[in-house]
């Protein structure tokens, strides 16, 4: 690394800023998983109900990243990030005195809406500060929050709820939310809003509302079963929406929501599957998990929590690895061991039970933890190499919005399933071990994409890709 592409202390402390923000957003994203069961209780609600909690934030998540994208260019960057974390801050709030479960849902919905327009800004305003020159080193400080922060909400979740109430998952955010809006005001340079094209308005109420009504759907047929009434209808409107969108992005001038011609990239569309299962497998595993210790084997909140740090350790250690590996064998070569890592981590836990050694649980999570930290960076990097750079913006958002509406099908898949027994039914040993099959499945279909992810880097690439300003529509 040569001495031009030095992380200065500005850069640094512009770093830490927008990472404390968007740390709260990854971490609330999973802060709840661990007090699922609380929760149920709490409300009196069903799994299929409380499961919303946490899709419902994932799809709001989705929905604001492109309107962030669009809003940056025509607000300035430091307005919406100051609105972002006040909106974030304010869903916080209310949820902590949400007073049933469907204002809870309402509530986390705000909160996610919030934490959506927080991470596509911090990426757009830290890469161009980077610069060309020493973007790839901060895309690897700027991966730690967006890796490790759903990992760390469980233990955090359990952290609180083993010592306080359950407001506490939401009331925790407000200090650090007020701390990170003071030191935005401080450290952020302003920009002068400019002029944003046009927003894919037919985008936002198809695209988003298509995956919503898909998830509402599936969270209904474990109790309903899916001939019913509402699980039909649910499956006809997304898939209505689903097919209106795509008349709609292949046919207009403009620019959409999420340019299908992208697909169009062997390798773009490789690295969009990998960051769509990557977040429905990841997501899957941090809602499976702490029910699993507390349903199967009997352990405390605050134990459920504390036993997913194999998790959080193994992809801590990955990252730093994938990222020293990452130009010298290409992300072909790192991405099939991590599903494969992954895909083994999982399958340790389709057929374990009370009696199973946590020895072995315990190595199957640090394998599976390992196994992300190596498919995540790389992939994120193939990305910049797989489109042209006028169009990085626009991939850029592609995988945050396909990232995050991916988890949120990965935790209805896996509720559906471990509804199998009745939506009153407490879920069994083997309900459990059903329910694991969905990240294993999904880290073997990320195996095959691996094998189409770009190589090893050329050694002189032509022209370094610029940083992926909003532009355009942004991260539309």
């Amino acid at each position: 690394m040569s001495g031009t592409a030095r992380l200065d202390r500005a850069l640094l402390t512009l770093i830490g800023v927008m990472v404390l923000g968007g740390m709260m957003s990854y971490l609330d994203a999973t802060i709840v998983n661990v007090g699922i069961s609380t929760l149920t209780a709490e409300f009196e609600a069903t799994l299929a109900t409380i499961e919303w909690v946490t899709t419902g934030y994932l799809l709001a998540v989705a929905l604001a990243i492109p309107l962030a994208g669009w809003a940056t260019v025509r607000f300035g960057a430091k307005r919406m990030w100051l609105l972002g974390l006040t909106v974030f801050l304010a869903g916080s709030t209310l949820s902590a005195f949400a007073w049933n479960a469907e204002s809870l849902i309402a509530f986390r919905i705000l909160q996610g809406f919030g934490g959506g327009m927080v991470d596509p800004i911090m990426m757009t305003v830290v890469a161009g500060a980077a610069g060309p020159a020493r973007i790839a080193r901060v895309m690897g400080l700027i991966s730690i929050p967006i890796t490790l922060g759903p990992v760390v909400g469980p233990i955090v979740g359990g952290l609180i709820l083993d010592n306080l109430s359950w407001q506490w998952m939401f009331l925790v955010n407000i200090p650090f939310a007020l701390a990170a809006i003071v030191l935005a005001v401080v450290v952020l340079p302003a920009d002068p809003p400019g002029g944003a094209a046009p927003l894919d308005w037919i985008g936002v109420f198809t695209l988003s509302p298509g995956f919503a009504a898909l998830v509402f759907a599936l969270s209904r047929a474990g109790a309903e079963g899916f001939g019913s009434t509402s699980v039909v209808i649910g499956l006809v409107v997304g898939l209505a929406l689903f097919a209106a969108y795509i008349v709609h992005a292949l046919r207009t001038t403009g620019t959409p929501l999420l340019d299908l011609r992208l697909f169009r990239s062997k390798g773009f569309s490789a690295s969009v599957t990998t960051m769509f299962l990557i977040g429905g497998g990841l997501f899957s595993l941090l809602f499976l998990l702490p029910l699993y210790y507390q349903e199967v084997r009997g352990e405390s909140i605050l134990a459920s929590g504390l036993l997913l740090a194999p998790l959080g350790l193994g992809t801590l250690i990955g990252m730093p690895i994938a990222g020293n590996l990452a130009d010298k064998l290409g992300a072909r070569r790192l991405v099939p061991v991590g599903a494969l890592l992954i895909g083994l981590g999982a399958l340790v836990f389709t057929s374990s039970d009370a009696g199973t050694s946590q020895l072995l649980l315990t190595g199957a999570q640090l394998a599976a933890g390992f196994g992300l930290g190596l498919v995540g960076a790389p992939t994120m990097g193939s990305v910049y190499r797989t489109v042209p750079g006028d169009a990085v913006a626009g991939a850029t958002g592609a995988v945050f919005i396909l990232n995050q509406i991916g988890a949120s099908l990965g935790i209805a898949v896996v509720a559906l399933i471990l509804q199998g027994g009745g939506a009153h039914t407490a879920p069994t040993p083997a309900t459990f071990g059903n329910a694991f099959w969905w990240p294993v499945a999904a880290a073997a279909v990320v195996f095959v994409a691996g094998l189409l992810l770009p190589g090893k880097p050329e050694a002189a690439p032509a022209e370094p890709v610029s940083a992926p300003a909003p532009s355009e529509g942004a991260l539309s």
